[in-house]
């Protein structure tokens, strides 16, 4: 499996403007969507091609800006004890709101898009705080910050009670310090390794940090204990005071704010578009950011409207994570399943049999994606995982897959090598390199029908043989190495 180089991408964030050369079309659309999002039913990706790529781009940030978080749970902010007086174990309130996870991003757009990639970013890991009140409480943050401002989310962040206990926050007083939060705040959340930061630097933070060390209940929130916060002067990068934990944020932004903004935009150029870096378009990103008082939005703005992000380099350069060669997918083919097939609770599982257990990474340093997340053994995973659904879907209702191809075709056609090659590029991030994929795909999806009825005209969109012809052809194209790649 081959990606292009990404280096050869040499368009501008000049906004992208259609032209008979560089049309707006359904394969941009389908790049859109399922790099901002999860994937487009075919209804989505026919009103996008009435909008304007910027119109549409904005619509879209401006639905996450306004997108109010998920509704908390009953059990949302329960202690220890209130878990305890149920009937029902802890872990079972984790896994129903991963699945409620699953449900949002299949349902949203960039909003869910970005939690998934500030749960990567701010990483936390539900085993290690085991509280499904402070993961419900952490994933509120996330989405409330996706799209919001990033000091300020760096701030909360930070202070979420998920986050104190995973990097010892808690643990982290004026007799015994804790440099962890300390040294992951600089290093992983900012800045950067070695980027602009001293051990002294960690060491005195981490004295600034002190204090958050006051919890009532088990599970319960955590709040400031004035009796143990470091009441003694800190010197961070070269500025000496009695610094507290709102200190330490100001400091960071307004001593690095050019780091910090290089350090966030490389990580969302790597995720929205490629992982090959362009440091021109960083750079700029970067100044954009700055500009913006380090609001995410328009940064986003100016990369999903641009040049650079529709051009054909950037199409079929990243490889699905777990989240989306499942979600996307079928948003994509817009099929349904039996009531009782749970869908959300076999698409969390299916993740984590491909590594992606959500709101839980492998590591503080998050998954490190594309490339990681394919070996012999998941890639095989991955087909049974999806051939298991198709197959879940056929034996529900039959005829949902001619639904699929009269969707994709705009109508009715008895065309059958365009119908062919319009589903496999419909479902790949750009028109296939080679013909043999293209001729195996149309063997496959003629077999069993006589070849005379394609060249009498017998056979169209309408015969009765099209169902089974279509859940063969998706069955093949999932098998096909550019299938893994958005």
């Amino acid at each position: 499996m081959m990606t292009t180089n990404t280096t050869c991408n040499v368009a501008s964030l000049n906004v992208y403007s259609p032209s008979n050369s560089n049309p707006w079309n359904r394969q941009k659309v389908n790049h859109l969507y399922r790099r901002i999002g999860f994937g487009a039913s075919p209804e989505m990706a026919t009103n996008a091609l009435n909008q304007s790529p910027s119109d549409l781009i904005d619509n879209l940030v401006d639905e996450a800006i306004n997108m109010n978080p998920t509704p908390a749970p009953a059990w949302g902010f329960w202690v220890k004890d209130d878990f305890d007086a149920t009937p029902n174990n802890p872990f079972i309130y984790r896994r129903d709101w991963k699945n409620q996870m699953v449900a949002d991003m299949f349902q949203n757009n960039l909003r869910d898009r970005l939690t998934l990639f500030w749960s990567n970013h701010f990483v936390t890991e539900t085993q290690v705080y085991n509280s499904p009140s402070y993961m419900f409480q952490y994933y509120n943050l996330l989405q409330l910050h996706a799209i919001g401002n990033f000091k300020d989310f760096t701030t909360d962040i930070g202070l979420s009670s998920a986050m104190l206990f995973y990097l010892n926050g808690f643990q982290n007083n004026k007799n015994r310090p804790n440099e962890n939060y300390a040294r992951e705040l600089y290093e992983l959340f900012t800045l950067g390794v070695d980027n602009g930061y001293t051990q002294n630097d960690i060491t005195e933070t981490s004295r600034a940090l002190t204090g958050w060390n006051k919890r009532e209940q088990r599970w319960g929130p955590v709040t400031f204990d004035q009796n143990k916060f470091d009441n003694e002067p800190k010197t961070i990068f070269g500025q000496t005071g009695n610094w507290d934990y709102n200190d330490v944020i100001d400091i960071l932004f307004e001593n690095k704010p050019n780091q910090i903004a290089e350090f966030i935009c490389n990580k969302l150029y790597r995720y929205f578009v490629s992982p090959t870096i362009n440091d021109d378009i960083v750079n700029e990103m970067a100044q954009t950011f700055v500009d913006a008082n380090f609001e995410i939005d328009p940064v986003l703005r100016q990369l999903f409207k641009s040049e650079h992000f529709f051009d054909e380099k950037s199409q079929g350069v990243i490889i699905k994570s777990p989240a989306d060669v499942q979600i996307s997918f079928f948003k994509d083919l817009n099929i349904e399943l039996p009531v009782d097939f749970e869908f959300n609770n076999k698409i969390r599982s299916g993740c984590n049999e491909l590594g992606q257990e959500l709101l839980s990474p492998i590591d503080v340093a998050g998954w490190q994606g594309d490339k990681d997340w394919i070996d012999s053994s998941t890639l095989t995973t991955r087909w049974d995982l999806i051939n298991w659904y198709l197959w879940r879907a056929w034996r529900h209702n039959e005829e949902q897959y001619r639904a699929v191809a009269l969707n994709i075709m705009g109508g009715n056609s008895n065309d059958v090598e365009l119908v062919s090659k319009s589903i496999v590029d419909n479902f790949m991030a750009k028109e296939l390199t080679s013909t043999t994929e293209y001729n195996q795909a149309l063997e496959i999806f003629k077999d069993q029908v006589p070849e005379n009825y394609f060249e009498d005209g017998t056979w169209d969109l309408n015969f009765n043989t099209v169902p089974r012809q279509m859940y063969q052809l998706i069955r093949f194209l999932i098998t096909i190495p550019e299938f893994q790649l958005k």
